[in-house]
């Protein structure tokens, strides 16, 4: 049986007012309508709130997320809902540690057991609202915690609110029966939070071997931060330890800026049969509910003072929700700008590829070589009979023509070439990823590799290059004789030449470097080329198509490190929505002062 010893009880003044007394009597705030109405900032914010969004794994989302979670609650089950009903009966919040006698409590206070009690925790599964019945169609309806079920039978959902009514609770009072704030289960502690948030009161209980527990002091202080009106209960003291506890308590709320919540002493004492208190020993605290209950004004003024100071308290709340939708911005921007930097090293590779010779190495260079050493490339320039030719020779021998083999060699080179480049900037923009905490929650390995059909898209990409220069060859040589006149094996034999040329970086003036890999062969290009376009169609020519393959490879490598990009892209928070947050938040505070809750801070504008 549950022990509560002699009666020893001291009590304080309601939190809004000294420390004997009722709250202070005030005026309620004038209603407001339209835009720029409170309710209507409310709701802007809640929808702003709503629609950010913190899906980068930075050590901001964590918090960012639990905080926007608890504000779309309070701003649900709370704030909304207490706007538009300011003359709605007070909510008291009943919360505390596991075995705090809570529900004892609250059974004592309305006179019958509406909360069941026990020593089996966590006890309290589901909340337990106990009100008058007159005041029962009010929490019926369901403004006040919309997400809470309404039922009037016990339940074991924690999401059902189990509606009780008992005549001996004054009219304009009722009390929530809240979870465990400690509670083993987590889905309970979650749940207490949020009801908390919902309190017009929150009338804590701890007991005098608990009371100095780090949990229900973190809670405090959050209350405190936002403006609650706090009543503490320390319970089952003993009546030895009676001052020196309560003392105690007292220079702790103290210290922590809560020295004016009132403070009620329960001593250790027996239950009787039904579970419930000695009347004496909860006296005082029945009075000061009920000086509560019948006075419009204290109520108000308790109303107004929780409401301001959850209002006040959103401004902080949403800044920092505003600044880590901007980190995760800045993050996937700095993820973003990390695989760029990989992929343009690549293109500068490949372009570099073009100007310093090496394309012109190995099996290039010998093809090349021996299209001109053979005099293949002149006579297939000088009368059309070469086409044939090349057909029989090859039909012989089971060899392509030097033609053949050479733009095949021009193919894989290039190929080569774009495959080493795409490895390494895959490996590159997986590294970096993965050395980032954003990052590394959205690679996978096959990252880290190009795609699977690279080289099938390098191999048709270099294709088209291929015949987007014998094209340029026609379209550039179209007024000239030599071509019209040799026809489209020339333009074949020209435009492989024209591919030889683009890999020099000169234009097709030779200089030691070239001469030394290509051992002439640009030299023979230019020659070629020259006497069919002339010098200056020459180096046109070969600027077109050098620019043609380079655009070419950046779309290739745009391709893959968009398997990057598509990623960050999913995840990326719209730039102004930090900003969108701010603004929403200002048009509360600015509704708030206009409200007049604030009645005595001073207008920001």
């Amino acid at each position: 049986m549950t022990t509560h010893g002699d009666s020893a009880t001291r009590s304080g003044a309601p939190a809004v007012a000294a420390r004997t007394g009722p709250p202070d009597a005030a005026e309620e705030p004038p209603a407001t309508t339209g835009d720029d109405s409170l309710p209507g900032a409310l709701t802007g914010l809640r929808a702003a709130i709503g629609a950010t969004r913190y899906p980068l794994a930075l050590p901001s989302a964590g918090p960012a997320r639990h905080t926007a979670a608890a504000l779309t609650d309070q701003l649900d089950d709370y704030l909304l809902p207490r706007l538009a009903r300011l003359d709605a009966p007070l909510l008291v919040v009943v919360g505390g540690s596991t075995g705090a006698g809570k529900s004892t409590l609250v059974n004592s206070l309305v006179k019958a057991r509406v909360s069941a009690a026990g020593v089996l925790r966590p006890t309290t599964r589901s909340p337990v609202l106990v009100c008058n019945p007159a005041d029962a169609a009010w929490f019926r309806q369901g403004d006040l915690l919309p997400g809470l079920t309404r039922t009037t039978e016990p339940s074991e959902d924690p999401r059902a609110l189990h509606l009780v009514t008992a005549p001996a609770l004054p009219p304009g009072l009722a009390f929530l029966d809240a979870p465990d704030i400690d509670s083993v289960v987590d889905a309970n502690r979650a749940l207490a939070s949020q009801l908390l948030a919902a309190a017009d009161l929150w009338l804590f209980v701890t007991t005098a071997a608990r009371y100095a527990d780090a949990v229900p002091w973190e809670l405090l202080r959050s209350a405190r931060a936002r403006g609650a009106v706090i009543a503490m209960v320390l319970d089952r003291v003993p009546a030895e330890a009676t001052d020196e506890i309560a003392a105690h308590l007292a220079e702790m709320l103290e210290a922590q800026d809560l020295g004016r919540a009132p403070l009620f002493v329960l001593p250790e004492t027996w239950v009787d049969g039904q579970g419930l208190l000695p009347e004496g020993v909860t006296a005082p605290l029945a009075d000061w509910f009920a000086r509560l209950a019948a006075d419009a004004d204290a109520r108000a003024a308790v109303v107004r003072q929780t409401l301001d100071g959850a209002l006040a308290a959103l401004h902080p709340a949403v800044e920092e929700l505003a600044d880590a939708a901007d980190e995760q911005v800045a993050a996937a921007d700095g993820l973003d700008e990390r695989v760029r930097a990989a992929y343009r090293g690549a293109e500068r590779t490949v372009e570099q590829g073009l100007q310093d010779g090496r394309l012109l190495r190995g099996e290039v260079l010998a093809r090349w070589q021996e299209f001109v050493g053979t005099g293949e490339l002149f006579r297939t320039l000088e009368a059309r009979i070469g086409r044939l030719r090349d057909r029989v020779v090859a039909a012989v021998t089971g060899r392509p023509a030097p033609s053949a083999e050479l733009r095949n060699a021009i193919e894989s080179q290039l190929v080569t070439l774009l495959r080493g480049v795409a490895s390494e900037a895959a490996e590159s923009a997986y590294t970096s990823w993965k050395a980032h905490p954003a990052g590394a929650g959205l690679v996978d390995p096959a990252l880290a590799h190009p795609s699977g059909d690279l080289p099938e898209r390098a191999e048709r990409m270099v294709r088209d290059w291929q015949r987007g220069v014998l094209e340029l060859v026609r379209v550039e040589g179209g007024d000239k004789r030599f071509v019209a006149r040799t026809a489209a094996y020339a333009v074949n034999a020209t435009g492989l030449a024209v591919m030889i040329a683009v890999f020099a970086s000169t234009a097709f003036i030779p200089t030691g470097l070239e001469v030394a890999t290509g051992a002439g062969t640009t030299v023979a290009a230019q020659a070629v080329l020259q006497a069919i376009f002339g010098d200056q169609a020459v180096r046109t020519l070969a600027a077109k198509a050098r620019g043609d393959l380079l655009r070419r490879v950046r779309t290739l490598l745009d391709a893959e490190a968009d398997r990057f990009l598509s990623r960050t892209a999913e995840a990326r928070p719209d730039a102004e929505v930090g900003d969108g947050l701010r603004r929403a938040a200002g048009r509360v505070e600015l509704a708030r002062h206009r409200s007049g809750l604030a009645a005595d801070e001073e207008d920001p504008r």
